[in-house]
């Protein structure tokens, strides 16, 4: 059986199906600077320990593309339960471009990249871009991560087609940031 046939197979809806079953959690990557730019995600993973190292990844057509390629740098906001009117609004094709998109909450730029951080997320990261792998049409884009902190509490999954909390285990109480923004 000749696989590279057989891959070419599976469409685009059928992927999307496929892969609706695999639970993700929630970011919003966001750029800063004169690329001023946040856009919902589910493409993200953590690479490496030593260095650290994060991935998204990004359609070629997509502004944040763009914006991260012509900044070098980008966070992201792991979105907490209770995040999906941020998730909502980031993914939107329909909300403003610039600072008015950060209008829906508050955020804080990085200090080490000045890219928004929404100041109350379950986690963050800033990265320097590491490498970019083209990957079909989207780019992998490998960030080192050059700052982080994060708090405790439920986090938001997407999961077929849907948003969906998290639980916390150990049930704790949210004690506040480890690092601050």
């Amino acid at each position: 059986m000749d696989t590279a046939t057989n891959a070419s197979l599976v469409g685009a809806a059928q992927m999307r199906s496929t892969m609706s079953q695999f639970a993700t959690g929630v970011v919003v990557l966001t750029v800063g600077g004169d690329h001023l730019h946040g856009m919902t995600a589910n493409a993200f993973s953590s690479v490496s320990l030593e260095p650290p190292m994060v991935l998204c990844c990004v359609g070629k057509n997509a502004v944040m593309h763009r914006a991260i390629t012509g900044s070098g740098h980008f966070a992201a906001s792991v979105l907490r339960a209770g995040h999906e009117p941020y998730a909502r609004h980031f993914a939107s094709r329909d909300r403003p471009l610039g600072s008015a998109q950060f209008a829906v909450g508050d955020w804080m730029p990085g200090a080490l990249t000045g890219a928004p951080l929404l100041t109350d997320s379950l986690a963050w990261v800033e990265c320097a871009l590491a490498d970019v792998y083209e990957a079909g049409d989207h780019s992998v884009f490998l960030g080192r991560v050059i700052g982080s902190g994060h708090r405790s509490g439920a986090g938001l999954l997407f999961f077929d087609g849907a948003f969906h909390p998290t639980t916390t285990w150990p049930p704790s109480t949210d004690a506040g940031p480890t690092d601050s923004i």
